[in-house]
């Protein structure tokens, strides 16, 4: 039986660095240092005209609060960063802190999951092992405020979810109500370190064919891919389809981790290429045995994007799997992370990468070879689907959502494909 544990050697380079599949390149730097990266004259002159123009603004527009130097410079900042391309941004320290929160898997908060229907917050469920879950928060609470702040109508979930979060160790007080009972209750909460699965609906379909999906590529994403993984294959799963729907990328090593299983120690997954042409960066396989050989499909859509696109790539170009769907996205440039003062960050867009067949795949996607195309309501409603698992009952789910449970087409179309592949290689095999 195949299994993946000890495969692992790349050790990811968060926080000192770190490469994002967006694919992001984290590197320190300090705002000075970029200075000496440009010619001194030109860099004097162009300056001092933005100096002239802020003196400008700052002298004589009627809001002085709005003309002040230090928000004038982080108004041009963002200005000259985020004309360059979509993906380059200057990131105040808040933004800052949070992408680093997600890229990590883990924040600080209490470990529930909460919607918003109706103009109220209710809980979809405590995560297990969280003090959500261990104060007794039951799905379907409603959360009525947040430390004695009543949460009004037109609260947004990004607002709910960043004041339930938070540092670990601190404290936040929440009022519930709850609905089948009508009581309401005060609960007052420290918060913890939460870890998110970005590998999840690991299982068995009908017959010996695996299924997960992959969220996004985090720091975690490596050790959950290979969890669950091995725990398919100790069922003795004859095919696997990987899920990456939906994925917008995240960091590139992880998404070389998650491909190497399938690659022979010193194969190339992925490589990148910046403005010099000695600016190239190789990502090969290191883990040692042999590769996994079980027939594999990798469903993908127009949401499917960078590190998701990197495993797609490298898995279509080298034969290891076949691709189902609708051809993704189609972004495959690298930021590198510069760190500024303040706790402030810096995306720059400094190279792309390319499969190991030398494929740009951006503002392109990556084509499958079974094309499946779904409609935006029916991808709506998928994501839907596959986002409430916890509710089975199909009557309950079409009250909930107000449409009856579809089928999923291009799951349907990965796991014939899977099932004829095992067929011909029964067929192919010498009988005993």
């Amino acid at each position: 039986m195949h299994t993946v544990f000890g495969m692992r050697k790349r050790n990811l380079l968060f926080p000192a660095g770190m490469m994002l599949g967006v694919g992001l390149l984290f590197g320190a730097a300090q705002l000075g240092f970029l200075s000496s990266l440009f010619p001194g004259r030109d860099l004097s002159r162009s300056t001092g005209y933005v100096r002239e123009v802020m003196q400008i603004v700052n002298d004589n527009y009627v809001d002085t609060k709005q003309a002040s130097y230090d928000q004038l410079a982080k108004n041009a900042i963002h200005g000259m960063v985020e004309s360059l391309d979509p993906h380059s941004e200057y990131l105040e320290s808040q933004d800052n802190e949070d992408f680093e929160e997600d890229l990590s898997g883990e924040f600080g908060g209490i470990g529930v999951e909460v919607e918003l229907r109706s103009g109220r917050v209710v809980v979809i469920a405590p995560i297990a092992g969280t003090p959500g879950e261990r104060a007794g928060i039951q799905r379907g609470d409603q959360i009525t405020s947040i430390d004695g702040h009543p949460l009004e109508g037109g609260a947004t979930s990004d607002d709910v979810v960043r004041r339930l979060r938070g540092k670990p160790k601190t404290s936040v007080k929440i009022g519930i109500l709850r609905p089948g009972t009508g009581q309401s209750i005060s609960l007052t909460l420290t918060r913890e370190v939460i870890k998110v699965d970005s590998v999840t609906g690991a299982t068995v379909l009908d017959g010996d064919i695996g299924y997960l999906r992959i969220t996004e590529f985090s720091d975690h994403t490596a050790e959950q891919f290979d969890a669950a993984l091995n725990g398919l294959l100790k069922k003795n799963i004859g095919a696997l389809i990987i899920d990456l729907r939906n994925n917008p990328g995240g960091l590139l090593d992880a998404a070389v981790d998650v491909a190497e299983p399938f690659f022979r120690k010193g194969e190339l997954i992925v490589y990148t290429q910046g403005r010099k042409p000695a600016d190239r960066d190789e990502y090969r396989a290191e883990g040692d045995g042999d590769p996994l050989s079980l027939p594999v499909a990798v469903l993908i859509n127009a949401g499917t994007a960078s590190a998701a696109e990197v495993v797609t790539g490298a898995l279509k170009d080298t034969g290891r799997a076949v691709i189902v769907g609708e051809r993704s996205f189609g972004k495959g440039s690298v930021q590198t992370i510069f760190k500024l003062r303040n706790g402030e960050g810096l995306r720059l867009t400094t190279a792309h990468y390319y499969t190991p067949n030398g494929i740009s795949i951006h503002e392109k996607g990556i084509e499958p070879q079974v094309e499946v195309v779904m409609t935006p309501e029916e991808d709506a409603k998928l994501r839907t689907q596959s986002a409430r698992g916890d509710i089975s009952d199909p009557k309950e789910f079409k009250a909930r959502f107000g449409f009856a449970p579809i089928v999923d087409a291009q799951l349907a179309a990965a796991r014939e494909v899977l099932i004829g592949v095992e067929v011909l290689d029964a067929q192919a095999s010498p009988k005993k």
